[in-house]
């Protein structure tokens, strides 16, 4: 889905000026009774949610003075100058809820914002929002009111009275029609009621409605082989691992060591090598059963203890409540997709001891730039414009609202990367895993080109404190050919070369400060992860300085916590030196 924040067009109706019978009276009575069934003087009561931030207050009138006090910002004020109807004002402040930009940031809309005039805007991001309900007299349309909190003064004779009566009727018919306007159009956007009715419908045989269930197809698809010998055979990802856990013996040595995820149990036996106490490795799914077997054949069932279960609900045995390290290959496509990370920040929230304790990996950083793209895009979608002399290309129509995971060259790439996102997955909170990141990426194209896409990519990094590892420190790129094994996998049938174990001050030293890493961008040498490419309708016309700039939200799917949402909203400024920003353009995209 893409939207541009093109101008708009505002309509408003001339005031008629003809009198009003006099049985506007009885009307306006009966319409006024049914306004007040659904907004009644009990919602202006109601407990409110500031705009900005968590906080709830009393009522709405309190919400929005707390904004005004601490924000600097008045809905009121904005609505005036922007000469905001009815439509546009709910517009606004479920834009506000949905994406929580900062306040300047609404200063600086123009009213012209594609979202002003979208219907899904309309649909309240919190049930009963009070700021929805509020009266209309806290959001006059009368140019002479907006701007002042004064109440007009009384009129100086009948008549004057009398067009006053008038035009206040005709200004509460209108925003009755308003209302229910709104009213229909969220109906027919959302019809909560019916909704929920189909949803707790029984079945023919169901003794009432079931539970979403995200968890059993991707448990299940973990307990083929396939999966796993991708996994493994991902020299990038399984020697990075390795060689974190076999080259640091004085962080493994003696210490007890939890396996989120473990799949065939590849880093328990890993760790076991390197002297760890004990193990317990855990998975959800029927590999587990594998990986207890392959534990026995290789003599090591004495020190690590296969968990089959979820790590969220299990408990470990031996009365052990606190474990030394905790090491996991969680990362998905675009980093987040599969939500593994939740339950592994939920491992570290109860078994991972307070002081000291180790998270493998411990940061992980999203990286964000320009793409080339056109081979992805002739293979994705030109493919379908010809096939066998064949028009199929409406198989291509939804393929700008999907990510794409797939491998694109170094020489693809068309900006140096940004640091979008960056997790200390030692504080980091399962909250914080929905985030929305500002980005600016400068062109470093030679020569005139289309941008088709942005890719998307992650870099990984263990120490052995678990703390940050520096902004300077570049991450490991491996290349094709670059002898990754050497010395921490028996290669062939060979022992592995063996060392003087030691452990004085000089190599804790050492191993503090070393930081292993590896990325899946395009530099390196490709992973079973690729890269995550978000397709552009329209290419962006870029040259050498050219700057895109813009906003990357990222969350959870509603339909599937597994899958990820992900828009992108975007604008381009020929260079530094010019002013003149293009359109904002959106795009919707899922990652699944």
């Amino acid at each position: 889905m893409t939207i541009r924040f093109a101008a708009a067009t505002i309509h408003t109706e001339d005031v008629d000026d003809q009198s009003v019978s006099s049985e506007s009276g009885s009307d306006y009575a009966e319409e006024d009774n049914n306004f007040e069934d659904w907004v009644s003087d009990e919602a202006q009561n109601q407990p409110c949610r500031s705009l900005f931030e968590d906080k709830v207050f009393p009522s709405a009138a309190a919400a929005r003075a707390h904004d005004k006090d601490v924000y600097n910002f008045d809905l009121r004020t904005i609505s005036a100058k922007l000469e905001l109807d009815l439509h546009q004002r709910i517009r606004l402040i479920n834009f506000i809820r949905k994406h929580t930009p900062i306040p300047e940031d609404i200063e600086n809309l123009t009213g012209a914002e594609a979202f002003f005039s979208s219907d899904e805007y309309l649909i309240p991001q919190i049930e009963d929002d009070p700021l929805l309900q509020l009266e209309m007299d806290d959001w006059s349309d009368d140019e002479d009111l907006a701007n002042t909190d004064q109440h007009p003064a009384p009129p100086a004779d009948l008549p004057s009275a009398l067009r006053q009566i008038q035009l206040l009727e005709r200004k509460l018919a209108q925003a009755h029609r308003d209302m229910a306007e709104y009213r229909s159009l969220v109906g027919q956007q959302f019809d909560a009621g019916r909704f929920a009715e189909i949803i707790n419908e029984p079945g023919p045989s169901s003794a009432g409605p079931l539970p979403r269930d995200d968890d059993t197809h991707y448990f299940s698809s973990y307990c083929e082989n396939d999966i796993h010998a991708v996994m493994i055979q991902d020299k990038v990802r399984t020697s990075t691992y390795a060689s974190f856990i076999l080259t640091n013996p004085i962080l493994f040595r003696d210490a007890v060591v939890l396996d989120v995820g473990c799949g065939t149990g590849i880093l328990s036996l890993f760790a076991a090598k390197s002297g760890a106490k004990h193990v317990y490795a855990v998975d959800a799914s029927d590999i587990a059963e594998k990986a207890e077997q392959i534990v026995k054949e290789n003599g090591l069932e004495n020190v690590i203890t296969v968990i089959r279960g979820k790590v969220e609900e299990i408990s470990l045995p031996d009365d052990v409540e606190h474990v030394d390290i905790i090491i996991s290959e969680w990362m998905g496509y675009a980093l987040l997709y599969e939500s593994m990370l939740d339950s592994v920040l939920q491992a570290r929230d109860r078994f991972l001891k307070p002081e000291g304790g180790v998270m493998a990996p411990s940061q992980c950083r999203i990286m964000f730039g320009l793409c080339e793209g056109s081979e992805i895009l002739k293979e994705r979608v030109g493919f379908w414009s010809d096939v066998y002399g064949f028009d199929l290309s409406i198989m291509a129509n939804h393929i700008y609202e999907e990510a794409i995971v797939d491998v694109v060259g170094p020489e693809s790439m068309a900006s140096e990367p940004y640091l979008l996102k960056d997790l200390h997955i030692k504080d980091v909170t399962t909250r914080q895993l929905d985030f929305t990141s500002q980005f600016t990426l400068i062109s470093t194209t030679a020569k005139r080109t289309k941008i088709r896409a942005f890719v998307l990519y992650f870099d990984t990094f263990f120490t052995t404190t678990g703390e940050p590892v520096p902004p300077e420190v570049p991450v490991k790129v491996t290349k094709e050919g670059d002898v990754t094994l050497a010395e921490v996998w028996p290669v062939g049938g060979k022992a592995p070369p063996q060392r003087r174990a030691s452990t004085g001050p000089g190599l804790k030293q050492k191993e503090d400060k070393k930081v292993t890493s590896f990325s899946t961008g395009p530099c390196s040498q490709p992973t079973h992860w690729k890269q995550t490419i978000f397709l552009l309708r329209d290419p962006i016309h870029a040259e050498d300085g050219t700057i895109v700039t813009g906003s990357f939200y990222c969350k959870k799917s509603a339909t599937n916590s597994r899958e990820l949402d992900v828009e992108i909203h975007y604008s381009v400024r020929q260079n530094a030196d010019t002013t003149v920003v293009g359109e904002t353009v959106v795009q919707i995209y899922k990652v699944r």
